[in-house]
C-alpha cells in the first residue's frame, strides 16, 4: 500500500471513533435555574396543551417529523416543570386558566459547523369561565451549538433543538410576570 492510502485509512479510522464516542443526545428542554416569581397570578392552570400548527399557520419549517408526539410531550412537561419552580400561580385561586402553546417554527439546519435552529410557538392563558384571552403572545428564539461541542452534526443540531425551545420557555416564563388576570388582552364578548 502507498502511503497516501495508509494515511487515508488512517484519517477514515479515526473519524469513524470520533464519531463512534458522541451519541445524539435526547430530547430535553427543561429549563435550568428557574427562580421563583415575585409576581403572582390569582388563576390555578386548569389544562396545559402543546400543539404543532397546521401548514397554514406555521411561520417556518417545523422539522420534527416522526417525532411528534415525543416532541409536544416533551415541551409540555418542561413547561409544566419550570411553572411549578416558578410559582407564579395560585393553585387554590376560583380563577381557571387554560394555558395552549402552539409551535409554529422548529427549524433546525441540516448542515453548517456552527448550528442555529430557529424556534417560534405562540402562547395564550384562557380564562375558563368568561373566555377572556388574558395573555397572547409570540416567542421567536433561537439555540446555538458550535462546532466545538461535538464532531457529529446530528448531535449539535439536537443540542441547538434543545436549546432553541429552553430559550422559548425562559422568554416566555419572563412575559408571564407582567401579566394582570384582572386586565385581559382580548376580552370576550359574552360579558
Amino acid at each position: 500500500m502507498s502511503r497516501s492510502t495508509v494515511f487515508f485509512v488512517f484519517i477514515m479510522c479515526i473519524c469513524l471513533i470520533i464519531a463512534g464516542c458522541a451519541s445524539v443526545p435526547p430530547l430535553s428542554f427543561s429549563v435550568p435555574n428557574v427562580g421563583k416569581s415575585t409576581q403572582k397570578i390569582d388563576a390555578e392552570i386548569k389544562s396545559l396543551t402543546v400543539t404543532i400548527a397546521r401548514p397554514d399557520e406555521a411561520t417556518g419549517e417545523i422539522d420534527v417529523a416522526g417525532i411528534e408526539d415525543q416532541f409536544t410531550n416533551m415541551w409540555k412537561i418542561s413547561l409544566q416543570e419550570a411553572l411549578d419552580k416558578m410559582l407564579i400561580f395560585n393553585d387554590n385561586s376560583n380563577n381557571k386558566i387554560s394555558l395552549s402553546v402552539k409551535v409554529l417554527k422548529m427549524d433546525v439546519p441540516s448542515f453548517g459547523a456552527t448550528m442555529t435552529t430557529d424556534a417560534a410557538a405562540k402562547y395564550e392563558l384562557v380564562n375558563r369561565k368568561n373566555g377572556d384571552v388574558i395573555f397572547s403572545t409570540t416567542i421567536n428564539s433561537q439555540g446555538v451549538c458550535p462546532m466545538n461541542y461535538a464532531f457529529v452534526r446530528s448531535v449539535r443540531a439536537r443540542k441547538s433543538g434543545n436549546r432553541a425551545v429552553q430559550n422559548n420557555i425562559i422568554q416566555f416564563l419572563q412575559a408571564l410576570e407582567s401579566t394582570d388576570i384582572s386586565k385581559p388582552m382580548f376580552p370576550s364578548k359574552q360579558q
